[in-house]
């Protein structure tokens, strides 16, 4: 027998470390990074400055101002707030405004919602009907209001002339007071659910489908499912949006600027109706700026509840 050769070891030369940049080089490596990182950010930076900073910063300014274009402005104290406040056009803006973002919620909430568990039991076709909602979102919103006017027409618009064929009694629309705010409703509605049927969508997609099987073991109907596990699961998401739509409705302007100029009998004019009525029509900056301070203040107030509303959620 030969004696097999025992087997050494093979020395391997040693790994060099690997190189280090001094600590002089790495820190100068993160401030060149950090200062690439804020020249990126100067330009959004500047753009809101520019743009949204500074104007609500000169309207407070001007709001407690005596404002006139050409002339030098004059302090004038709560002036402005106070001729404001005593405006008979100033109750019902504010009136009109809260009316039309309640029947928003009403109407603008629900319709959203149903089409999107609508889209969501879909099994053919789901993204040509996910285009055709949304579409009107892609329609300029002028281009939508003058579309709507011409619709709304007590004569010989489409919507009495639908009602006249099916033997419907027809409807005055914009030009009657107790269904003119209705009208411009339902355009709002019609113009902007497209982004809220799909974020809706999204939401309803995100479900488990486990929870759905659980509950129709258990019995439950289609409304019961909706009732105890799609509205649970998706709570967070219709808070948001409620909250989104109510900043979003308090700020109408386009529908009854285009389609009803605030009447009849200022029956659609909204709080931002009236401060461009105050800015352009009666040359009253002073006052438009404290009618702007005034929604900025309430709208903040909106906006602080929804950011402290998405951190609580971020954080849980």
């Amino acid at each position: 027998m030969t004696k097999t050769a025992e087997r050494r070891p093979v020395a391997h030369p040693p790994v060099p470390p690997p190189l280090t940049p001094a600590p002089a080089g790495r820190r100068r490596r993160r401030l060149a990074d950090q200062a690439r990182a804020y020249g990126f950010l100067l330009g959004g930076l500047l753009c809101f400055a520019l743009f949204s900073w500074y104007p609500a910063i000169r309207a407070v300014v001007i709001s407690f101002q005596k404002y006139t274009p050409g002339s030098p402005p004059e302090w004038a104290g709560t002036a402005n707030f106070t001729r404001v406040l005593h405006d008979p056009e100033f109750a019902d803006a504010w009136r009109n405004t809260l009316v039309f973002t309640l029947l928003a919620l009403l109407i603008g909430f629900a319709i959203p919602f149903v089409l999107a568990l609508v889209l969501n039991e879909l099994r053919h076709a789901k993204a040509f009907f996910r285009v055709v909602v949304y579409l009107p979102v892609m329609i300029p919103p002028v281009v939508s209001a003058l579309l709507w006017k011409w619709f709304y027409d007590p004569g010989a618009g489409l919507a009495n002339e639908a009602l006249r064929l099916v033997h419907l009694p027809t409807s005055h629309w914009t030009n009657g007071t107790d269904t003119a705010l209705v009208s411009l409703v339902l355009v709002a509605t019609w113009a902007n659910m497209g982004g809220t049927v799909l974020v809706y969508l999204a939401a309803l997609q995100s479900i488990p489908g486990e929870l759905y099987e659980a509950a129709e073991l258990d019995g439950a109907s289609l409304l019961q499912r909706v009732r105890h596990v799609t509205v649970p699961q998706t709570r967070f998401v219709i808070l948001m949006l409620m909250l989104l739509q109510i900043i979003a409705t308090m700020q109408v302007f386009t529908e009854p600027f285009v389609i009803t100029g605030g009447g009849p009998e200022n029956s659609t004019v909204t709080v931002l109706y009236l401060i461009y009525k105050y800015a352009f029509l009666y040359n009253d900056f002073g006052g438009a700026c404290a009618l702007s301070v005034m929604l900025l203040v309430l709208l903040g107030a909106f906006s602080a509840l929804y950011l402290r509303l998405t951190r609580t959620e971020g954080d849980t």
